[in-house]
């Protein structure tokens, strides 16, 4: 039981170090027009499908605690204008939906394996699906508190409201998964194996 918890632990903070070292260095971010698209997803959602829910909220605090970092030091352009705006609603938008993705990750992992044969499939399709609920969540909370905001309107350009999230999800969402697809499957199965095995010595 020791050796498992300092296993956990240990895995968890290389987790966090990888999320800090995307969050301020080019690799971590892809921007397209005001939004970025986003890499941090991908530990996360490591974190999520090698050591469960738990841990995957917690990566998940970690990836909207360095957002914020961004918003409040004007790393990030539209994180700042959104903070300027309402700092209150920027934590949330920060916070919330990346939790949110990590934990609920973990919880359609664990059922997608419930066998417990930690099948490529199962590894593949929960971290699209973290990546999507990823944009997903962050794009409805964005247009919930900042969707009235002159800023905003004027962003959407008159477009619908439902046009502009479909499109932003479409873009963001469609790169996201792959790279998630790619690098979180291809990560995540031998870590698997390999914690498998270190359980069964």
């Amino acid at each position: 039981m020791k050796n498992l918890k300092i296993s956990v632990f240990t895995r968890t903070a290389l987790l966090t170090a990888v999320i800090f070292v995307l969050s301020f260095t080019p690799i971590g971010y892809l921007k397209v027009g005001p939004f970025d698209i986003t890499f941090l997803t991908i530990p996360v959602i490591i974190g999520a499908i090698t050591t469960g829910p738990s841990v995957g909220a917690f990566l998940g605090a970690i990836f909207g605690l360095t957002s914020f970092m961004q918003a409040v030091g004007g790393a990030s352009p539209l994180g700042s204008v959104l903070f300027s705006i309402n700092p209150f609603f920027s934590a949330i938008l920060c916070f919330i939906p990346r939790i949110l993705m990590g934990w609920l990750c973990g919880l359609l992992y664990r059922g997608l394996n419930r066998k417990g044969n930690d099948s490529v499939v199962s590894v593949c399709i929960a971290s699209i699906s973290g990546a999507l609920m990823n944009t997903l969540f962050f794009m409805s909370a964005f247009l919930l508190f900042f969707g009235n905001t002159e800023y905003v309107l004027n962003m959407r350009g008159g477009v619908n409201v439902f046009a502009f999230l479909t499109a932003m999800v479409g873009v963001n969402g469609v790169v996201e998964a792959v790279s998630c697809a790619v690098i979180g499957t291809a990560i995540s199965k031998p870590l698997l194996k390999v914690l498998k095995k270190g359980n069964e010595a």
